[in-house]
C-alpha cells in the first residue's frame, strides 16, 4: 500500500514534466498562427457587383486596416483592383454507361489585377482557380444543385483569402 502511495505522486511528477517538455518543444519550432495581412496601401477601390466581389471586400474591412473608395472616386485611391473576369465552370468528369452525368468538376477562376490610379501595375493581371469533384445522382438533382452552389461559396471564400495574401506581398508602391 505503501508503494502504491509514492509511484502515484511519481507517476503525475513525470506527466507533468512530459508535458512541459512537449510544449516548450511546440514553443521553440515556429509555429504561429496567422495574422491579419499587412497591406502596403491604405485605401483601396475595387469597382464591380459580384458574389466573389462582395467576398472581397468583406474580407478586406475584416483587416481593419484598409479603407474601401468607391469606383466612381478610385483616383483618389492608393490602390484600384480591378477583376477582369470570373468564370464558374461545370465540367462531366465521368457517365455511366447509359450515358448519365455521374461525376462533375466545378471550377471558379478570377482574373485580376491591382494597379495605381496612374496606371502602374503593382500586380499584372493574373488569375487565381479552386476545383471540387461532385457526384451527380439524378434522383437528388436538387439536392446536389443546393451542393454544388455551397461548394462555389467555399472556392469563393479560399479564392478571397488567397487574393488577400497576395494583395499583402506587395510590399512598395
Amino acid at each position: 500500500m505503501n508503494t502504491r502511495n509514492v509511484s502515484l505522486p511519481r507517476r503525475g511528477f513525470l506527466l507533468g514534466l512530459t508535458a512541459a517538455g512537449a510544449s516548450l518543444c511546440l514553443a521553440g519550432c515556429g509555429f504561429e498562427l496567422r495574422k491579419a495581412p499587412v497591406f502596403a496601401f491604405k485605401t483601396l477601390s475595387v469597382s464591380g457587383n459580384s458574389a466573389m466581389i462582395n467576398q472581397i471586400r468583406r474580407e478586406l474591412r475584416a483587416t481593419g486596416s484598409v479603407t474601401l473608395v468607391p469606383a466612381d472616386q478610385s483616383s483618389t485611391a492608393d490602390v484600384v483592383l480591378e477583376i477582369l473576369g470570373e468564370d464558374r465552370n461545370r465540367f462531366v468528369i465521368s457517365t455511366n454507361s447509359a450515358g448519365l452525368v455521374r461525376e462533375l468538376q466545378l471550377q471558379l477562376r478570377v482574373r485580376f489585377r491591382l494597379r495605381t490610379p496612374g496606371g502602374k501595375d503593382l500586380l499584372p493581371a493574373s488569375e487565381v482557380s479552386q476545383t471540387r469533384d461532385l457526384s451527380f445522382n439524378e434522383t437528388n438533382a436538387l439536392a446536389k444543385e443546393g451542393e454544388a452552389d455551397l461548394l462555389f461559396r467555399d472556392m469563393q471564400a479560399d479564392i478571397a483569402q488567397q487574393l488577400m495574401r497576395r494583395l499583402a506581398a506587395v510590399k512598395e508602391l
